[in-house]
């Protein structure tokens, strides 16, 4: 891999070819990937708008005949965008590209496959230093898994030497005139892998700098719904019942010896009904109520439990895992610790959390308020949910 600790410096101008024809159809939609919406905008439009930041002038966008349309959608408001239409292969695609580079003749050319968006400043600049010693480079990353060849019969045939190769990316950077030469001279298969490999044929020095891992090529359905979901959420839930005589006392699922017991629908075991509303909110579903309606008399008398575990089952299913919850219970009587291990272990088993994950804690008004005079108890929950699947 060529020495990129200090890269040369960027040159005044450069072109770059983004290569945008393909049909994208391992991504489903029913556009091309490159124009459906990724991060808040068009995929497309993300690499465009880093190539133009970096100085490339002019860009230019190669696409499908009848693509045009949304390509002038996507990268509206970008100067230096032209668009070139494509040819039956990848290769003969960035051929055109080439050619309409032919007036201006650049001395450098980036060039760009639209399914990579995100384009880092520091991999340009390490591509074009190194072409002031070679006629291409190219951004490489290491392969880190074992490597085995297959065999037509679907066994293993044997062991690839992974220390000698290296996972490819783009950009790829290269002088202008002897890429374009290549191009035209190419003699390979009907469609190049990539277009070091074209320069290769013709016997050009091709660099490897380093690549980056945002590099990733969104190539799947499951890329877009995976950048769509937050990796994070944070729900947080507070509830309020009424302490009255002749009632039991349920606090996270645990029966709490006490003179008083809370007043509800269900049995008003305020703490879980706060987790129960954190979680909901964590995945924007509404809160107890909408789900588990007091109007409804199925619910009298019912155990929250049942609820909790609901909630956690609709997070589940769109997608999301509970990771810890901090629970504080508002009080001034009964006393909340010597409760607290068989409250943890009970939330932990009705939803399968570590009691490690959940915090239960508990704090007084000072006798302010209508915790304060013993009037009811009041509990808050926060919980942090994560992304489980796309």
């Amino acid at each position: 891999m060529a020495d990129t600790s200090n890269p040369s410096p960027q040159p005044v101008s450069f072109a770059a070819i983004v290569v945008a024809a393909g049909k994208g159809l391992r991504a489903g939609g029913e556009r091309p990937k490159q124009f459906r919406e990724w991060r808040g905008k068009p995929l497309i439009r993300h690499s465009v708008e880093a190539l133009a930041d970096a100085g490339s002038n002019p860009i230019l966008v190669v696409l499908a005949s009848d693509t045009q349309d949304l390509a002038e959608r996507a990268l509206a408001g970008i100067e230096g965008v032209k668009f070139v239409q494509g040819g039956r292969t990848r290769q003969q695609s960035v051929a055109n590209g080439l050619e309409a580079l032919r007036e201006q003749a650049p001395q450098t050319v980036l060039i760009h496959d639209a399914a990579r968006p995100d384009l880092p400043q520091s991999v340009i600049d390490r591509l074009l230093g190194a072409l002031s010693a070679h006629s291409g480079a190219i951004p490489v990353l290491p392969v880190v898994d074992s490597l085995a060849i297959a065999q037509k019969d679907g066994t293993m045939g044997g062991k690839a030497e992974r220390e000698v190769l290296r996972r490819v990316q783009t950009p790829q950077a290269f002088r202008y005139a002897e890429i374009l030469s290549a191009h035209k001279n190419w003699a390979g298969e009907p469609d190049a892998g990539d277009d070091a490999q074209v320069l290769a044929q013709k016997g050009g020095a091709i660099a490897l700098v380093q690549g980056d891992e945002r590099l990733k090529k969104v190539t799947f359905a499951e890329d877009f719904v995976t950048e769509q979901q937050a990796q994070f959420r944070i729900g947080q839930g507070f509830d309020v019942h009424r302490l009255v005589e002749g009632e039991e006392l349920w606090l996270c699922g645990v029966q709490i010896p006490h003179d008083k017991g809370l007043s509800g629908h269900s049995d008003a075991d305020v703490a879980l009904h706060a987790i129960t509303d954190a979680v909901l909110g964590g995945i924007g579903d509404g809160d107890i109520g909408t789900h588990f309606p007091p109007s409804d008399p199925q619910w009298r008398g019912a155990r929250s439990a049942q609820f909790l575990e609901h909630a956690v089952k609709l997070a589940d299913e769109a997608g999301y895992a509970l990771g810890n919850i901090d629970l504080t219970i508002i009080c001034e009587a009964p006393k909340i610790g010597p409760h607290r291990s068989s409250m943890r272990e009970a939330v932990s088993a009705m939803i399968g959390l570590s009691t490690d994950a959940i915090s239960i804690k508990a704090t007084t008004t000072e006798r302010l308020g209508f915790t304060g005079r013993g009037e009811g108890i009041a509990a808050q929950a926060i919980v942090s949910l994560s992304a489980i699947r796309p």
